[in-house]
């Protein structure tokens, strides 16, 4: 918030306002101003001169940008300490109460730590945030490893199981706080969903070609008659996965800028926007399909629990998918193409809606049946949070014009990541407490 002072100082000032931007852009300084503008305009949208200058920075691609540095050395020492952590927790036949091996439940708070270092380390800012970050979620993994043993076995079985999937939800919430903080704008905010999302699939990439290394290093062992002891093929497989998390991070991000002004314009990013453009129209096929069919087979999900579990996995790929196709900036794309990217985006997000609310009512059914459970509170939570985002996305795009859609669907999805905080930390927390 470098320039916001001066901003609110010259916000009567139109010409004031122009000379802080020519300043700004004189100290190489254009994503801070850009990004404190723009805060000031979501906070004010009434005014005409921030209104005026939204729209111009909108269409005005930011020419001053730093030469990324990417800082390998110090991301493969994190990534051999990474490495070396999880080597230690990587015996499969050690169990947290007698039901999850450690690795599974720790991998994800200790691969994230040194990558929330290595952002704060090299951007040169933020260490609060990081410091707040890594220790929350140092907390979190001491709060379920001390309150588990204490649940009845089965409820610590299921407890486990969610945690599985929700300290690393935590964990990716953690680093957007580690790099954001707790205010930051729409826009920034849906440009580090979108930075995720190619982080998650580069380091899938580097754990292809890391296995891909790894077998053909154990089949020369083998050939020279060698056969490493249980120590040493965890050192392989767990050092090398620690290495994952930060390598992908430093080829993706650049830390010295924020999410909204990273590289969007080539590579992986326009490689993942083509490629959930065409997944769109599919996408709208199969949803259409299974409504269709829902009727033949309607008391399914109202009898088979893993199918509640499938139509919860379908929500989460579709609101990634919705993220993926959603543009951060318009300003290559055509009238035409627009028009039809944001059919298509709410076409899906009605056909999803439907399915959702579908899956919603099955899942109370159960419940009013045969009693409330922890797998069925997170089901529900889940579910009605991701049905409050789809029909709101659908609300700010049907009852608006062609103008703004994209950054009606951002704020939608910005917004959406406070309701993932909350309900996250309510299960980690609160939950285990309720069923205990």
């Amino acid at each position: 918030m470098k320039y916001m002072t001066e901003i609110q100082a010259v916000i009567t000032d139109p010409e004031g306002l122009e000379d802080l931007y020519q300043l700004s852009k004189q100290a190489n300084e254009e994503a801070e101003f850009r990004t404190d503008l723009q805060e000031l305009f979501e906070k004010t949208p009434d005014n005409l001169l921030l209104s005026a200058w939204h729209s111009r920075l909108t269409r005005l691609p930011l020419i001053t940008k730093p030469k990324r540095t990417t800082h390998w050395g110090l991301a493969v020492v994190l990534g051999v300490i990474t490495g070396l952590l999880l080597w230690a927790i990587s015996d499969f036949n050690i169990l947290f109460v007698d039901t999850l091996p450690y690795f599974l439940l720790l991998w994800a708070p200790t691969a994230t730590i040194p990558c929330i270092i290595f952002l704060a380390v090299v951007s040169k800012r933020n260490y609060l945030y990081a410091v707040i970050s890594s220790i929350g979620l140092i907390v979190a993994c001491a709060y379920v490893l001390l309150i588990t043993p204490g649940l009845p076995h089965l409820v610590s079985q299921d407890y486990l199981i969610l945690m599985l999937f929700e300290l690393p939800l935590l964990c990716w919430i953690g680093i957007g706080v580690a790099v954001m903080g707790f205010r930051s704008s729409d826009t920034n905010r849906f440009a580090f969903l979108i930075k995720s999302i190619e982080v998650m699939i580069t380091a899938g990439v580097y754990l292809i070609f890391g296995m891909v290394f790894g077998g053909i290093t154990l089949g020369l062992f083998a050939a020279l008659g060698i056969t490493p002891s249980d120590v040493i093929i965890r050192l392989i497989a767990a050092g090398g996965f620690g290495l994952i998390p930060i390598m992908a991070v430093a080829t993706i991000y650049d830390p010295q800028v924020s999410p909204e002004m990273q590289d969007f314009n080539q590579g992986l990013s326009k490689f993942i926007f083509t490629l959930v453009r065409l997944l769109l129209p599919l996408s709208i096929l199969v949803l259409l399909i299974y409504i269709l069919v829902i009727p033949f087979n309607f008391m399914a999900p109202f009898l088979n629990r893993d199918l509640l579990i499938v139509y919860n996995v379908m929500q989460f790929a579709i609101i990634g998918l919705l993220i993926g196709a959603t543009p951060l900036r318009v300003d290559d794309l055509s009238i035409k193409l627009q028009t039809w990217l944001r059919r298509g985006i709410i076409a899906v997000s009605i056909l999803a809606l439907v399915i959702s609310l579908y899956a919603l009512s099955a899942v109370t059914y159960r419940t009013a049946m045969d009693g409330i459970t922890l797998n069925r509170t997170t089901i529900i939570g889940w579910n009605i949070i991701n049905i409050v985002i789809l029909f709101t996305l659908i609300l700010t795009q049907v009852r608006k014009s062609l103008t703004g859609w994209h950054e009606r669907i951002q704020k939608v999805f910005s917004k959406a990541t406070i309701a993932y905080l909350i309900w996250s930390l309510f299960l980690i927390v609160v939950l285990p407490l309720i069923f205990k």
